[in-house]
């Protein structure tokens, strides 16, 4: 073992930690209601806003999963990160300003309050089936914020993986429990533009320290890896291509701990600012990781890699200064952090709001909601632990499963109960449950299904399904509510 070396890089993570705790501590507020840590008591702005609902979105996925399939599959890859974009503006605007609206119109915190009181849900249904879903896929998603933990600590420090995971529970969850949403848009707003900074600089050194960006391309050719995003035009490929970008896009509809970001904004009008900034840079950290995963098929042509997703990490620890290194994984870590405190953060809410407040206890005060919410973030942890203990999956893989169940289950809902007045709380219900089911099974049911030479994602058939089926049963039932549908937005 290198002590000198992991001395370095411990030493950088630990300042680099200390920022963070200052940053914290600095933007630590009291909380004085579950609105307050819940959503910022829908006060922050439109930097805030921006940074928060984008660097929440990506996490180690950023560093390690999306590099892992340029690096494999060369640009077409990239449809991935397309997809994602186009989908991510549509969410800034369609979603973001009707939703800020409703929801304070409404009264609600959570997906799952808006869709109750929206669809005058009494029995209880909705918020339970949205709990039950938001639990399940939260619970998979924050697993690969810890499995990015263990392998990125278990490369650094030779630490045992389940060793990893467990401190990766022990840094994310302070941040939840001192100061819930407030403090973590200003840490987001922060390691969103560091892990900005690093995932650009890497990229653009690294293709330096291999000579030039022709020695890059001549290595891919070698390699035989497309450098077209559509390498040819057959119809299979251009429906993997289609499958590709809709099978990520779609799931931002539904994506509970990115549209929360939507509803703590200070002032609806604010919401073109935040976009053009959180679009901004959205743009350049996919763009840079793109380039990532492609100037490591050059830098790692004579020893290919045994997991791909350790191609930013290998090359920044053979490139760089221990110490540089320590900070330049603090970006995956950054990342990670990010993804994690605020799904963490949601999922607690939904243990709270959706069962303890709708099922125990309905005039709990404040601060028991407050404390009950905390004991959820343990609960979750826990949880999330033992999966990550399995490895059952990539990072790509389990963010993908997650992801898709969670934009399938609430993204066509949320959708259409912000544009439709034909919708009534049974077809809210069997929207949620389809569209989570479908996503769920799909990888199992989809061996079963002859669809040769085209993979279909998850998402695309729970989407399609649920958004049929709210409709479907909505109009078979006949019993809507007249309730607005259109908050009036100034």
């Amino acid at each position: 073992m290198n002590t000198a070396k992991y001395s370095w890089e411990l030493i950088a993570i630990i300042i680099y930690f200390v920022l963070l705790t200052i940053i914290g501590m600095l933007s630590l507020r009291k909380q004085k209601s579950d609105t307050d840590f819940l959503i910022g008591g829908r006060g922050l702005n439109y930097w805030l806003t921006a940074l928060a609902a984008h660097a929440s979105d990506m996490s180690s996925w950023l560093f390690m999963g999306y590099p892992a399939v340029i690096y494999a599959t060369g640009l077409v890859g990239s449809w991935t990160a397309i997809g994602l974009l186009v989908f991510m503006f549509l969410n800034w605007q369609l979603i973001a300003p009707k939703v800020r609206v409703a929801t304070e119109q409404y009264n609600s915190l959570t997906f799952s309050s808006y869709f109750e009181t929206r669809f005058a849900d009494t029995s209880g249904w909705i918020r339970a089936t949205t709990g039950i879903m938001a639990i399940a896929f939260y619970t998979i998603y924050i697993s690969a914020g810890l499995v990015g933990f263990g392998l990125l600590l278990e490369t650094l420090f030779n630490l045992s993986y389940n060793w990893g995971i467990l401190i990766g529970i022990i840094v994310v969850i302070p941040y939840v429990f001192v100061g819930g949403y407030t403090t973590l848009a200003w840490i987001d707003l922060f390691q969103g533009l560091f892990l900005l900074c690093v995932i650009i600089f890497v990229p653009f050194f690294s293709i330096n320290y291999l000579g030039g960006w022709d020695n890059v391309l001549e290595v891919i050719h070698q390699k035989n890896l497309p450098l077209d995003f559509i390498p040819d035009f057959k119809s299979t490929t251009l429906i993997n291509i289609l499958f590709t970008a809709a099978g990520w896009g779609l799931g931002y509809f539904g994506q509970p701990h990115i549209v929360t970001k939507f509803m703590g904004i200070k002032n609806v009008r604010e919401v073109s600012k935040s976009k053009r900034v959180g679009m901004t840079w959205m743009l350049l950290s996919l763009t840079a990781a793109t380039l990532v995963g492609l100037v490591g098929i050059a830098f790692f042509k004579n020893q290919p890699l045994h997991d791909n997703e350790q191609v930013f990490i290998t090359m920044v620890r053979q490139i760089f200064h221990p110490f540089i290194v320590g900070f330049f994984l603090c970006a995956v870590l950054a990342a990670t952090i990010n993804a994690m405190s605020s799904q963490v953060l949601v999922l607690s809410t939904s243990l709270t709001e959706d069962f303890y407040k709708r099922f125990f206890k309905r005039k709990a005060a404040s601060k028991e909601l407050l404390l009950v919410s905390r004991i959820g973030i343990l609960l979750v942890a826990l949880l999330a632990y033992s999966i990550a203990l399995g490895q059952f999956s990539t990072i790509y893989g389990l963010v993908l499963y997650a992801w898709s169940g969670l934009g399938s289950s609430f993204g066509p809902l949320l959708l259409l109960s912000l544009y439709s007045k034909r919708l009534n709380r049974y077809g809210a219900w069997a929207g949620i449950l389809v569209g989570g089911v479908v996503s769920a099974c799909w990888p199992f049911l989809s061996q079963a299904i002859p669809t040769p030479g085209i993979q279909i994602p998850p998402l695309v058939p729970g989407f399609i399904l649920s958004f049929v089926m709210i409709l479907l049963v909505s109009y078979l039932t006949k019993h809507r509510e007249s309730i607005p549908t259109k908050p009036h937005v100034a």
